[in-house]
């Protein structure tokens, strides 16, 4: 019989290397965890793992049991978790997924009033997503998507919390700066510098540049928005951010805002959470703030 044990043994080995260091990491010794697994394979009438020399392979059985232990853990915790903040009341950790490279920021501005009105809840942010949020949500890593892009599935609801408009930012002296608009043709030349997503899920070529059939003259990527928008004021190239953020930028570098077609972009930020965890209050909390934050906007030119 599988049980929560051996999952556990299989998903230790995985991360720690070797037996004897998953051993350490579980506090066992490390005969009581190779008994345990070969009491397993003797049920099963299947190797889990073959040695060679002092490492150990998986066999296509140890595979399918380690993908399997890599789904269900999760799934195990976070019914454990759950169970206790029902039992507490309104205890927990809000684990929050990012899709989106600038929703940070606002997100900031969530975090901290959430945190005065919930303190026994605690936040964790994982910033590792681009564009698989949607598995994270399903797979119990995570219980709440921040997202420009949702994907409706069964099982999900995703919540429009924050509308916004994207906009090409400049530097200062740029031709662009003072005109009413940007048109696809304007950016033919120019060096765009965006993060590093695929085009196709980048609003500035789904919505703008491709319609028109336009591509740039040289297309960059960075990590981070400080160092592209450092990019930018210094004339390396041009990027496309929200208003809001791009705004908070001009304020600190020689940056300037021009609208993106004569009719802009109009955008949203979702939430997706799951179905199932409906009545937890703290994330119902945290939604209903999220809906309720008055991002500073602008409509004119920077």
């Amino acid at each position: 019989m599988i049980e929560r044990t051996h999952l556990r043994i299989l998903h230790a080995v995985e991360q720690n290397g070797s037996l004897t260091a998953a051993a350490k990491a579980l506090c066992v010794t490390q005969s009581a965890l190779s008994h345990t697994m070969r009491k397993l394979e003797d049920n099963l009438g299947a190797e889990i793992w073959l040695r060679e020399g002092r490492s150990l392979r998986l066999t296509q059985s140890g595979r399918y049991l380690l993908n399997i232990a890599n789904r269900v853990l999760p799934l195990l915790d976070h019914a454990e978790e759950k169970l206790k903040q029902m039992a507490q009341g309104e205890r927990g950790t809000l684990r929050i997924g990012m899709e989106c490279h600038p929703c940070y920021q606002w997100l900031l501005k969530i975090v901290s009033p959430f945190l005065d009105a919930w303190p026994d809840v605690d936040v964790d942010v994982k910033q590792k997503f681009q564009f698989g949020g949607v598995g994270a949500l399903l797979d119990y890593e995570i219980d709440l998507l921040v997202t420009p892009d949702p994907f409706y599935k069964s099982g999900l609801n995703f919540t429009p919390v924050f509308d916004y408009e994207q906009v090409l930012v400049v530097p200062r002296g740029h031709d662009l700066v003072g005109c009413q608009y940007a048109e696809a043709e304007d950016l033919r030349d120019q060096v765009l510098l965006t993060y590093p997503v695929a085009t196709d899920r980048l609003d500035i070529y789904s919505q703008f540049l491709n319609p028109a059939g336009v591509v740039p003259r040289l297309h960059k990527t960075s990590e981070t928005t400080e160092i592209m928008l450092q990019m930018v004021a210094c004339g390396r190239g041009v990027a496309a951010l929200p208003r809001w953020l791009a705004e908070e930028y001009c304020k600190k570098l020689p940056l300037s805002v021009v609208r993106l077609g004569r009719e802009g972009i109009a955008k949203q930020i979702f939430v997706g959470t799951r179905e199932s965890d409906g009545d937890i209050k703290y994330l119902n909390a945290f939604i209903e703030m999220a809906r309720g934050y008055e991002y500073p906007i602008s409509t004119g030119k920077t």
